[in-house]
């Protein structure tokens, strides 16, 4: 792609449907070169068994330019071809630029996931909460990013003692945490209440909602059943994704 008749290339990984920025992964840039070896492994965290159905990999290899960039080819790939525990390799032609379906903006909305882990200690007679990482969050900010952290309360507290929140990631996406908060509160105590966890985007002035959880008895499905495994069996830490979801109201 460039006029020593050589490229700068690197490879941009894209799950589809789904948020464009949130999403996507790249490689790094090698330079000058037509035969690039990459020998890179790039993860997506948080990635269901209904995803696997549903969506593909778009894989597509890029010249990096002082202005941009120029398209080389790219590749798709159904996750459905793939089996659990497998590594298969794909020996395949690139192709020119496919045209993005709509259903790529169908999930812009989308507020991305959760991922904590819960845990009742007997001998601290406390709750543990473990903030863990977030997935393909919603971009608030106008370079396509966010600065999220989180926000945990235990609720009812009519005194609001129950409240903390995480560092600030900058410009991330998937933010990783890996921080943990203990509520020393008796075991029969614990089914009473309800613990709200909201993701908002640190700004300048008024920060921004992103999306929110709550896990309690009045819980569905995967919250319910998260909440129910830690109080009915103590001092087991149990993780698990969780759908952030727009319609939460938090309590401020």
């Amino acid at each position: 792609m460039d006029s020593n008749g050589l490229s700068d290339p690197y490879v941009k990984l894209h799950l589809l449907p789904g948020a464009k920025k949130s999403n996507k992964l790249r490689t790094k840039t090698i330079h000058k070169t037509l035969n690039p070896q990459w020998n890179e492994t790039l993860t997506y965290h948080g990635v269901s068994g209904e995803d696997m159905l549903k969506k593909t990999l778009r894989l597509a290899v890029l010249d990096e330019d002082a202005f941009g960039f120029d398209f080389i080819g790219e590749t798709r790939v159904p996750l459905n071809k793939l089996q659990e525990n497998h590594r298969k390799q794909f020996n395949v032609c690139l192709e020119h630029q496919l045209p993005s379906e709509k259903e790529d903006d169908l999930m812009e909305s989308d507020r991305g996931k959760i991922l904590l882990s819960l845990k009742y200690s007997t001998s601290k007679q406390a709750l543990i909460v473990g903030i863990v990482r977030c997935s393909a969050l919603a971009a608030m900010d106008s370079n396509g990013f966010s600065d999220p952290y989180v926000k945990l309360y235990l609720k009812p507290d009519k005194d609001k003692k129950s409240k903390f929140k995480t560092v600030v990631k900058k410009k991330t996406l998937n933010p990783e945490y890996h921080e943990e908060f203990t509520y020393h509160i008796k075991h029969t105590e614990v089914a009473k209440k309800t613990l709200e966890l909201t993701v908002w985007d640190r700004d300048i002035g008024k920060n921004d909602f992103i999306g929110g959880v709550q896990l309690g008895i009045n819980s569905k499905g995967e919250r319910l059943k998260h909440w129910f495994d830690a109080l009915k069996y103590p001092d087991q830490k149990y993780e698990r994704w969780h759908i952030l979801s727009a319609e939460l109201i938090p309590e401020v």
